[in-house]
C-alpha cells in the first residue's frame, strides 16, 4: 500500500512523465554537471571521426574552364555584332540585299572595331569606328567578368585562376576572329587572317583580364598594394585627358549646332527613312573619333581629313569630302577675333584635374605640385594614344589620311595640361593656406584651421 509520500502517488506533468521519472533524470543531470567535462577533441582518434562525420553543406559547383570561357566569348561576340547587322541593314536602305551580304558586312563592321584594316579591290579602309570598339570592349570586360564568377576565380586572392578565365575568353575571341576572317574573305573585299587573330585575341585577353581582376578579391589586394600617390598621379592624368577629350567633343558638336542647315540637307540627300537612320547611326559610330579630333584641334596641331589638308586653329585647308553629316561642323577659316580664347580650353581641363587632386590627396606642397607635374605626362600619354586609335583612312586615294597623325597632340597636351594641373593644384594650395592663417591668427599657435578655440573666460580650462 502506497503512503502519501509514494513517488508513484505524484501527478504526471504535462509531458505524460511521472515526478520518479523526472527525478531520476534531475538526479542523473546533476550527477553529469558535477564531473568535469572532457575535451572530445583531446582524442585524435575521436577527433579524426568526428571530423569525417561532419555533414557539409553542398558547395556552389563550378563551371569547367573552357565551357565557362566559351560562352562568355561567344555572348560577348553576339551582343556586338547584332547591333551592327541592323546598322548593315539600316544602311542598305528600303531595297535592301541579301540577307548572306548583309552579315558579311557586319562581320568586317566587327572586325574593323577591332582595329583589323579591310581591303577591297582597290582601297584599304583602315579608321576605326571607336563606338564600335568602346561596344567590343565593354563586352569583353563584361566577359571577363561572367567568366570568373563561373569558376570560382572571383573568390581568390591571387591573379591565376583570373588570368586563365582572362586567357580562355581571348583564345575563344581570336579562334572567333579566325574563322569570321576566314569565312567572309573574298578576292573583292578581304581582312588579314593573322591580323584578325592577333587584334581579337590581345585584345580579348587585355580587356576580359581586366573585368576578371577588377571583379575579384585579387583585384582589391592588387589594388591595396598600390602606392596611393601612384593612384593619385594616374587618376589626375586620366581626369585630365577625358577632360580635353569632352570638351573637344561639345566644340565639335557647337560646330555642327552653326552648321545644322549644311547637316541637314546632307542628310536629306540620302534615300528613305531608313537610309537616313542608317546614316545617323554610322555619324555616331565615328563620333567619338570626332570627339578626339576637336580636343586635337583645341591642342593647336589639328588632325587633316584627307592628303595634303588641315584643319588647326592657325591654318584650314580642306578638300572634297564625303556627304556625312558629321563633317559639316569643320571650319573652314582660322581662329579670329575672340576664337583664340578657345585655345585655353586644355588649360582649364588641367587646372580641373589639378583641383581635383589638391582636394582629394593630403599633404603639402611638395606632395601636390609633383603630383601634378606627373599627371601631365600620363594625360599626355592617353590623349597620343587616343589619337593613333582615332586615325585612319576611308580607302588608298584622297581620303587615306584622316585624323590626328604624328607625335605633336601628345606632346602639346603634356605641355598644356602639366601647366594647367599645377595652377590647379598651387591654386588650391594658396587659397587653403590663406584661409589658415587668417583662421589661427592672433592665437599664439601654429596655423592650423582645425585647432580648437581657446576656452571662454571662467571656463575650467581657461588658466586665468
Amino acid at each position: 500500500m502506497s503512503t502519501p509520500d509514494d513517488p508513484d502517488r505524484w501527478p504526471t506533468g504535462l509531458d505524460g512523465r511521472s515526478a520518479s521519472s523526472r527525478a531520476a533524470e534531475q538526479d542523473w543531470t546533476g550527477d553529469l554537471l558535477a564531473e568535469p567535462l572532457s575535451d572530445p577533441l583531446a582524442d585524435p582518434e575521436l577527433a579524426r571521426q568526428l571530423a569525417a562525420s561532419r555533414v557539409r553543406p553542398p558547395g556552389r559547383r563550378r563551371a569547367p574552364l573552357p565551357v565557362a570561357t566559351g560562352v562568355a566569348a561567344l555572348w560577348a561576340a553576339a551582343t556586338t555584332y547584332v547591333p551592327l547587322l541592323l546598322l548593315t541593314a539600316a544602311l542598305t536602305g528600303p531595297a535592301g540585299a541579301r540577307f548572306g551580304a548583309l552579315t558579311r558586312f557586319a562581320v568586317f563592321e566587327w572586325l574593323l572595331g577591332y582595329g583589323v584594316p579591310v581591303r577591297t579591290a582597290t582601297d584599304r579602309i583602315t579608321l576605326v569606328p571607336l563606338a564600335v570598339s568602346a561596344l567590343a570592349g565593354w563586352r569583353l570586360i563584361r566577359a571577363g567578368v561572367h567568366a570568373s564568377r563561373a569558376v570560382g576565380a572571383n573568390r581568390y586572392r591571387t591573379t591565376g585562376l583570373a588570368l586563365a578565365a582572362a586567357v580562355g575568353v581571348g583564345a575563344w575571341t581570336a579562334l572567333l576572329g579566325a574563322a569570321a576572317a576566314f569565312a567572309v574573305s573574298t578576292a573583292d573585299l578581304s581582312v588579314d587572317l593573322f591580323r584578325a587573330v592577333l587584334m581579337t585575341g590581345v585584345g580579348g585577353f587585355a580587356l576580359a583580364a581586366v573585368g576578371a581582376i577588377a571583379n575579384g578579391r585579387s583585384g582589391r589586394a592588387l589594388a591595396r598594394r598600390i602606392p596611393p600617390a601612384v593612384l593619385d598621379v594616374a587618376r589626375t592624368g586620366a581626369s585630365a585627358a577625358l577632360f580635353t577629350v569632352a570638351a573637344g567633343a561639345g566644340i565639335a558638336g557647337v560646330a555642327l549646332a552653326f552648321n545644322g542647315g549644311e547637316a541637314a540637307a546632307m542628310l536629306a540627300a540620302t534615300r528613305g527613312v531608313a537610309g537616313q537612320a542608317g546614316v545617323t547611326v554610322l555619324c555616331l559610330a565615328y563620333a567619338p573619333n570626332v570627339a578626339v579630333w576637336g580636343a586635337a584641334y583645341l591642342l593647336g596641331p589639328g588632325f587633316a581629313v584627307g592628303t595634303e589638308t588641315v584643319v588647326s586653329p592657325g591654318d584650314v585647308l580642306i578638300g572634297p569630302l564625303p556627304g556625312l553629316p558629321v563633317l559639316a561642323g569643320l571650319p573652314t577659316v582660322p581662329l579670329s577675333g575672340v576664337g583664340p580664347v578657345l585655345l585655353g580650353v586644355p588649360v582649364v581641363a588641367g587646372i580641373c584635374a589639378g583641383v581635383l587632386l589638391a582636394r582629394r590627396r593630403p599633404g603639402g606642397w611638395a606632395a601636390h605640385l609633383s603630383a601634378a607635374a606627373l599627371a601631365g605626362p600620363v594625360a599626355g600619354a592617353l590623349i597620343q594614344l587616343a589619337s593613333f586609335a582615332a586615325a585612319g583612312g576611308l580607302g588608298s586615294d584622297r581620303l587615306a589620311l584622316m585624323g590626328p597623325h604624328g607625335w605633336r597632340v601628345g606632346l602639346f597636351a603634356t605641355i598644356v595640361l602639366t601647366a594647367g594641373a599645377l595652377i590647379g593644384a598651387a591654386a588650391v594650395r594658396t587659397l587653403s593656406g590663406s584661409t589658415v592663417d587668417t583662421s589661427a591668427q592672433g592665437r599664439g599657435h601654429p596655423a592650423d584651421a582645425r585647432a580648437p578655440r581657446d576656452p571662454l573666460p571662467g571656463s575650467p580650462g581657461r588658466p586665468y
